[in-house]
């Protein structure tokens, strides 16, 4: 299979055509580079032939631009690896069993590279995992060709920073930290990402760069998990902690603002510091920090479940015979990803309950959960007649928030999305210390 290119002009191979990858490829087209995307799911590569975008801050339009000039050509095999310049695998790194590493899908890569590598080719990583990966799995096994690290062949890991739904940052607007297992790697991927990133950090080593990701996540995941419990804290001496974080904002130095919510989601935040506590239980280090923020960010759905089930109860009413509605279904704002959602946990928990339970969530029309399809409620007056108590768990932007408190007798806000609007009285926030 021919690749359009020239001899200036790297070919760009990206194996995961996720949320990291799909992105990543198409900023390499913008840039003028000739891209093939490879995805073992052949759905998915259906869909992106036919034109169409299954992420929400990648447009139909985007894909077909993409698509019907040939500058972007994706595949459900591993055959055309031998006419790339550079390989970047952006594959899942999910957690197994017992909330250790599951590395499954990077070694598969790996061993189909193996057989595949040619002479001169730059692989990078950009999947979120511990520290050594790259040089204690992927090395290994990709040198099983025969090939040397950093002469036959370049080798470098270079962290994804992808944010989704945040639209305040072009993805070659954010700093790009690279490394290589050799200085020659070093080299090679940071004269790669230099011509589509507007800033690239080269760090010392593979470990530094992989550790710096783990590192930026579990900040955010001890931080927010910190806030949720002073938010929990807040509740039981009956101060605001919306207002006292804006009163701690005001200072200059020193501070810096994170929110309480129902708990954290995503593929990354939860996720990513496990594979660091992991790494270091290995080495004989407990890393505390991250096993409390863990158990906290476990905690959030339960304790909401348990205000809904008590400001219920002092309404004469029990789960099984209410009608609840959950505004917010995708675990961030303006984004319709529901991976690792805690809203998705708590509706599961409360339809387990016995309750009468709906959502409605504008970015996410439809979901499966437990063989069972459930279709997002329209806000209407009429729908509204059948609700006791509506929980905002996302605060997409489009929520009408007015004419939420205005139908609903109840409402437990736990984004502060109600702050500001009329009719308050009848609205419970997290850590607003109304209990």
């Amino acid at each position: 299979m021919k690749v359009k290119g020239n001899s200036e002009q790297k070919r760009i191979g990206i194996i995961g055509l996720g949320y990291v990858g799909l992105p990543l490829a198409l900023l390499f087209v913008k840039k003028g580079f000739h891209v093939i995307g490879i995805d073992i799911d052949t759905k998915k590569i259906e869909q992106l032939n036919n034109g169409g975008s299954y992420l929400p801050d990648i447009s139909d339009d985007e894909i077909r631009n993409a698509i019907s000039t040939k500058e972007l050509m994706v595949v459900d095999n591993y055959d055309v690896i031998q006419h790339l310049d550079v390989i970047i695998i952006c594959v899942p790194t999910p957690l197994g069993k017992n909330s250790n590493p599951d590395l499954s899908f990077l070694t598969h890569v790996a061993n189909e590279l193996k057989n595949r590598l040619e002479k001169e080719q730059v692989v990078i990583l950009e999947s979120s995992t511990y520290p050594g990966t790259t040089t204690d799995v992927l090395k290994p096994i990709l040198e099983q060709r025969g090939f040397l690290t950093g002469k036959d062949y370049f080798l470098g890991y270079s962290p994804e920073r992808i944010d989704p739904g945040n639209k305040n940052y072009e993805l070659e607007q954010i700093p790009k930290v690279v490394s290589g297992v050799t200085v020659n790697c070093g080299e090679k991927v940071c004269e790669i990402y230099s011509q589509v990133f507007n800033s690239v950090e080269m760090v010392s080593s593979t470990q530094v760069a992989e550790m710096t990701k783990l590192l930026e996540n579990s900040y955010r995941l001890i931080n927010i998990s910190f806030i949720n419990e002073m938010a929990m804290l807040c509740d039981y001496l009956n101060i605001n902690i919306w207002e006292v974080i804006e009163a701690a904002n005001t200072k200059p130095y020193g501070f810096s603002p994170f929110y309480p919510g129902p708990g954290i989601g995503g593929h990354c935040i939860p996720v990513d510091p496990l594979y660091l506590s992991w790494k270091g239980k290995q080495h004989g280090f407990d890393s505390r920090f991250i096993h409390l923020a863990h158990q906290i960010n476990h905690q959030m759905p339960i304790y909401i479940e348990k205000q809904v089930e008590e400001l219920l109860e002092n309404r004469g009413l029990k789960f099984k015979d209410a009608g609840i509605l959950l505004c917010g279904i995708s675990y961030k704002r303006e984004n319709g990803d529901i991976r690792e959602s805690p809203p998705l946990l708590i509706l599961e928990s409360l339809i387990k309950s016995g309750a009468n339970v709906s959502y409605h969530d504008p970015y996410v029309p439809k979901l499966q959960l437990n063989k069972q399809t459930y279709q997002s409620m329209e806000l209407t007056a009429e729908n509204f007649k059948e609700i006791d108590c509506v929980l905002i768990l996302t605060d997409h932007p489009t929520l009408p928030i007015q004419f939420i408190i205005d139908h609903a007798p109840l409402v437990l806000d736990c984004r502060n999305a109600t702050q500001g609007y009329e009719g308050i009285g009848k609205v419970i926030r997290l850590g607003g210390g109304n209990r």
